[in-house]
């Protein structure tokens, strides 16, 4: 029994072993992305503001911080997951090799600036001829370019999928090695069975020492239950086995209550939050560091007229799917339904107007591209921040108020709500 015993101990603590190496191995590329956007956001924002303390956030973070280095390094110590590191350094060579262009849009901001503290390293970065002459305001138009082309982000992109198929790769080996042990702990599990049954026609008294503590357990357990929880990994073998395998269908009705709430707080056909997950966005929200973007789109009863509904649904979503790919995962974006949206931009003080202008003219861009046969859109946009109103119901009203505005002088565009006189 206690050789049993001890093999059961060990076997599952290769199985927790083996979970805590997926956390970290999950953690590991989750730190790669997690740093890649970090200086993507640090240097779009120097591009558009000029503020050098983005650009020395990005420069400690590929210097000091070094979260990707680190991560290739987590990887590169763990056995079996040479594909998996494989994918992890493509991402890390796409990684570096935008910083090149990211170096280039900052030399740019420097010249136009007139920078004079600023990394050394962006000496070595040579400016083209005909961005060498353009005037600062020009460089400073430049240098959005470069950050907010569509060549950028698809080299984003390709940094997401060689992450994805790291993440994918990790499951993998994973799944393999808890499989193995799973078989292991139900043989073992098996041997002690055997040992049981033997001890029981041997020693009564063991009898009533198991039984007495296998009450204790199922009495936790019963509790448990009754307050909707996990059971306790505790007591008797049998009784563990038991427990995981209803903390597993425990996990599962969790999962599925979930699933439940997402499917009550999102559109089902664009998969942005609905009317529903707007109105506990809204309520819980910080005014003061929010910009509220309300959303039209131009012209959209003419396009469910003129090429149907279904073409009008693929639309809805386009939309949405830009406006994910612009904004960070952090932001918010909410359909209230029919043509009319709503983004969240948290954590953002109210001096970054120039960026928002810069995405809304990208997403304009991007949805008047008409390579998937979807026909050309352009949307209108209110924008106001937390920080103009005093309370909530303001927020959309003011926002309400810039969209007309727009939409009067000619739609395809924006407007930031500027208090009156």
């Amino acid at each position: 029994m206690i050789f049993s015993t001890a093999q059961l101990s060990t076997t599952f603590q290769n199985l927790s072993d083996a979970v805590e190496k997926h956390m970290e191995l999950s953690r590991a590329t989750d730190e790669l992305m997690d740093a890649s956007d970090y200086l993507t956001e640090n240097v779009q924002r120097f591009s558009v503001t000029g503020d050098v303390t983005y650009m020395d956030n990005y420069f400690h973070e590929a210097t000091v911080g070094n979260r990707r280095e680190k991560a290739i390094e987590v990887m590169s110590d763990q056995p079996n997951s040479a594909d998996a590191l494989q994918s992890m350094k493509s991402a890390f060579t796409a990684s570096r090799e935008l910083m090149l262009q990211e170096y280039y849009s900052m030399k740019l901001v420097v010249d136009a600036e007139g920078i004079t503290d600023y990394p050394k390293i962006l000496d070595t970065v040579e400016l083209k001829d005909e961005d060498r002459n353009l005037s600062a305001p020009e460089k400073r138009r430049r240098a959005i370019e470069v950050l907010f082309n569509k060549e950028y982000y698809s080299k984003k992109e390709q940094i997401r999928h060689n992450m994805t198929k790291s993440l994918e790769e990790v499951e993998k080996i994973t799944q393999d090695a808890e499989t193995s042990l799973a078989r292991k702990h139900i043989f073992e599990l098996d041997a002690v069975r055997l040992v049981i049954m033997i001890e029981t026609v041997c020693i009564i008294f063991i009898i009533l020492l198991t039984s007495y503590l296998g009450i204790k357990p199922i009495i936790n357990a019963a509790e448990r239950i009754k307050n909707d929880s996990p059971i306790p990994i505790s007591g008797s073998n049998e009784f563990r086995y038991l427990a995981r395998n209803y903390n597993k269908l425990y996990g599962a009705y969790r999962k599925s209550v979930a699933h439940l709430n997402y499917k009550a707080s999102h559109d089902e056909l664009t998969g942005a939050y609905n009317r529903t997950g707007y109105d506990l966005l809204f309520s819980s929200i910080d005014l003061k560091t929010t910009y509220m973007l309300l959303i039209d789109v131009d012209n959209f009863k003419d396009i469910n007229d003129t090429y149907g509904h279904e073409a009008g649904d693929k639309v809805l979503k386009k939309i949405v799917a830009v406006l994910n790919k612009n904004f960070r995962s952090d932001d918010y974006v909410c359909r209230l339904g029919g043509d009319e949206f709503v983004v969240f931009m948290v954590h953002a003080d109210e001096h970054l107007h120039e960026l928002v202008a810069s995405k809304i003219c990208q997403i304009n861009k991007q949805l008047a591209d008409t390579s998937d046969s979807l026909p050309r859109i352009s949307v209108s946009v209110g924008v106001v921040h937390g920080t103009q109103v005093n309370n909530r119901e303001d927020l959309y009203k003011y926002a309400d108020e810039s969209l007309y505005d727009i939409k009067r002088k000619g739609k395809n565009g924006y407007a930031f709500y500027e208090a009156k006189a």
